[in-house]
């Protein structure tokens, strides 16, 4: 069989190929903006707490966009969710190149709203086509398309976040969000083009009420991975960054520079969870997955905290656990990924898929919001102790997902 060109491929094929070229798109602005918003409102003195609260909306309307686009996505086809998406990005950077003194905590907090109205209806399209385009039953090809295109949007990110400590350095916070913007509205003026498929319409249009799912894996799932994302963010978002700007004095460059470094090797891990989870013995992975490697992800932030209560080699301990932490973590929601979209029904996938990523959105938001509130109060430690707690959590929940595959 000779090489595969775009000639050959199937139409729904083509159309996931331009809704994952966007996401991809879509994810360098998402990552270059947090990155920017987190370092240049530390510049300007804000407390931890207050750009945690910067993001609150961002969180917040993630919550609401997976519940409400997952109906829209099975009532309207997930092009038209995708090209919303990208619209409402645009509108967002646009609204923050705007002059120092107009950007309130308000102000910013309403366009990181549109922009997490974005992301969301970005990523619920992308990951909700996967299922429609693979046979049923070729779980293993599921499990590895899954990992592929989690693991490439998570790489992205963090090239995203680089982009976005190099951005503000050069250009400053203003011609940084421009030139995305600018960037971004060609993309979508090719998608309006491209997406013509009506890929994810439901046969039997959902009622609004059907945004809750009522299957049992699903739900436990989806609260596993509400602590799963808590456990990340609650350092990850506004902590660590500013730990390593305030106690280590690194620069813009440096924080970007080391925050990307860790979403893209998160990133690489995720594209080759399945060869860690038993795929060279040709098993997909069940709930005793799930739970197994959550507990060895609890592990880590405890001995990290061990090590800053006993100042323990502090700089080293903190830069190469937090990378050990990284690589679990990215196995981790590797296999969340597959078993959501392994355990959605296939018509309306979009619901099951946004609820799911409903209470991911939830684990970010009360992530975020104590990320910077802990952080303020109690230092770094007390961020990896919730930390621990919360992936405990998820491991306990993991107990009760179905052990076959």
């Amino acid at each position: 069989m000779g090489p595969l060109s775009l000639k050959t491929l199937s139409p729904q094929v083509k159309q996931y190929l331009v809704i994952t070229g966007n996401y991809w798109a879509f994810t360098l602005t998402d990552g270059a903006l947090r990155m920017l918003v987190v370092l240049y409102f530390h510049q300007l003195g804000y407390s931890p707490l207050n750009i945690a609260m910067l993001f609150l909306f961002y969180e917040i309307f993630g919550v609401v966009t997976n519940l409400v686009g997952g109906w829209l996505g099975a009532r309207l086809g997930l092009n038209k969710t995708m090209n919303i998406g990208l619209a409402l990005q645009i509108i967002a950077l646009a609204m923050l190149a705007v002059p120092n003194e107009l950007l309130t905590i308000v102000y910013v907090m309403f366009a990181q709203a549109l922009s997490g109205i974005a992301k969301d209806l970005n990523k619920m399209s992308a990951k909700s086509s996967i299922k429609l385009l693979v046979p049923e039953g070729a779980e293993g090809k599921l499990y590895q398309w899954v990992a592929v295109l989690t693991g490439s949007k998570n790489t992205l990110k963090g090239i995203g976040f680089f982009l976005g400590g190099v951005l503000l350095t050069i250009l400053g916070f203003s011609g940084a969000v421009t030139l995305m913007s600018a960037l971004l509205a060609f993309v979508w003026l090719f998608s309006l083009w491209m997406l013509k498929e009506d890929l994810g319409k439901a046969k039997n249009k959902p009622k609004f009420s059907e945004i809750f799912s009522k299957s049992p894996p699903i739900n436990l799932l989806s609260a596993a991975r509400l602590f799963l994302f808590g456990a990340r963010d609650v350092w990850f978002v506004v902590a660590l960054p500013v730990f390593l700007a305030a106690s280590f004095g690194w620069d813009h460059w440096w924080v970007g520079g080391f925050m990307a470094s860790w979403v893209i090797g998160y990133g690489i891990v995720q594209s080759f969870a399945p060869y860690f989870t038993g795929k060279k013995q040709g098993r997909v992975p069940s709930g005793k997955a799930a739970f197994t490697w959550a507990v060895y992800l609890a592990l880590i932030p405890i001995l990290i905290a061990l090590a800053l209560h006993f100042d323990f080699y502090i700089q080293s301990t903190i830069l190469i656990g937090l990378l050990i932490f990284g690589a679990i973590f990215a196995i981790n929601s590797s296999l969340h990924s597959y078993l959501i979209v392994s355990y959605a029904d296939r018509d309306g996938v979009s619901l099951d898929v946004g609820f799911y990523y409903m209470a991911n959105a939830m684990g970010r938001l009360i992530g975020t919001v104590l990320s910077g509130w802990l952080y303020q109060q109690y230092g770094l430690a007390a961020c990896l102790w919730v930390s621990a707690l919360f992936v405990s959590t998820a491991a306990l929940i993991s107990m009760k997902l179905p052990r076959n595959s």
